[in-house]
């Protein structure tokens, strides 16, 4: 066989092509134009790959970090026995003020406010949650205004206090405000949980106070049947949200049932816990006015109310016969307690 190294020209093809990069690896020459040629065809192929790693890389953050985050934030807390044995009340101070700060500082200080995640946290995905919380916060403003117009004020005339003022005004604050609100400003703003903490914190400064005898908690019959009154209003409005939910029913795929549903049921949760340590409070007038039993109702009512927790909210109609009418159930129990608060304060009007 004839003897080829000495006259590339003899060689085959392909090994022909291969002689530049021997020839750099043995003498160290710079790269041929074959050489530079194949390198830039290899480059294109790199990046490629490249890119695909981090595509896959961001597709499976995504999908592990919306449904795992969803899974460890989603909590919807109706333990009824809350506050039962932990409440920090101070000498002298009110029970229903205490119950109140213990809320926000559950959902939150040390809970995750969900309303206002942006859309790039787990909790924005999440609704059951933030309807829940947010029913909580709303039933806390009505109850705050009570205390800064009735309870915590002598008589209608009578200087209001600064700290339930503050707390009221506070806990009217719309709860999905992140740090930023680029409909109105491109500044930061003040975040929903930065007032509510706030309004959590007025009130503790007022129950401390009050220990102290230097704030107002009047036991009085008529500001009892005031707030328990402007409690069954608010409870009417929410009952007007689940007639026209039940009027328009869609069964299993109604998206905004779950949503009306939680919200409700965060609001009776909160008025629950209210009027069971308002009953305390309020323990001479409720015995004097001999109101123990028809209390005692009106708390099993809303607990039943409070307690309500489907696997999936169904709005079918209230005649259905394979489809639940959740929204019915709830709306049972909320007309329910409507009436038994009339019917306690008609007699506090006595």
């Amino acid at each position: 066989m004839a003897d080829t190294s000495e006259n590339p020209r003899r060689l085959p093809f392909w090994d022909r092509l291969r002689i530049p990069f021997r020839r750099r690896a043995e003498t160290g020459t710079p790269a041929t134009p074959t050489d530079t040629a194949d390198t830039a065809a290899v480059a294109p192929r790199s990046r490629a790959r490249l890119f695909r790693t981090v595509v896959f890389a961001v597709l499976a953050i995504v999908v592990l970090w919306y449904p795992i985050g969803m899974a460890l934030i989603h909590e919807v807390d109706d333990d009824l026995n809350f506050g039962t044995t932990e409440l920090v009340v101070p000498t002298n101070g009110s029970r229903a003020v205490a119950i109140a700060a213990a809320l926000l500082q559950r959902e939150v200080v040390d809970g995750h406010w969900t309303a206002n995640d942006p859309f790039f946290m787990p909790g924005s995905a999440l609704d059951n949650m933030p309807a829940f919380q947010q029913g909580i916060v709303q039933a806390l403003a009505r109850f705050g205004f009570e205390l800064t117009d009735q309870i915590g004020r002598v008589r209608g005339s009578s200087r209001t206090d600064p700290d339930l003022q503050e707390a009221a005004g506070l806990l009217q604050y719309s709860g999905n405000k992140w740090i930023f609100d680029f409909s109105t400003s491109l500044a930061p703003t003040a975040t929903s949980e930065a007032q509510y903490t706030r309004a959590r914190r007025a009130l503790i400064d007022y129950n401390q106070r009050l220990s102290q005898g230097q704030a107002v908690f009047e036991r009085r019959a008529d500001n009892l049947q005031a707030t328990l009154d402007r409690i069954a209003l608010d409870i009417g409005s929410s009952s007007a949200t689940l007639d026209q939910a039940v009027a328009n029913p869609h069964g299993w795929f109604d998206m905004r049932a779950d949503d009306i549903f939680y919200g409700v049921k965060g609001q009776m949760y909160a008025y629950y816990l209210i009027l069971r340590e308002l009953q305390k409070d309020f323990a001479n007038v409720i015995v004097e006015r001999d109101l123990q039993g028809a209390y005692a109702q009106l708390l099993d009512s809303m607990a039943h109310a409070a307690g309500l927790s489907p696997w999936v909210v169904v709005n079918g109609a209230p005649d259905a016969q394979f489809e639940a009418s959740h929204l019915a159930s709830e709306g049972f129990y909320l007309m329910r307690s409507r009436t038994q608060l009339r019917e306690i304060t008609t007699i506090l009007q006595k």
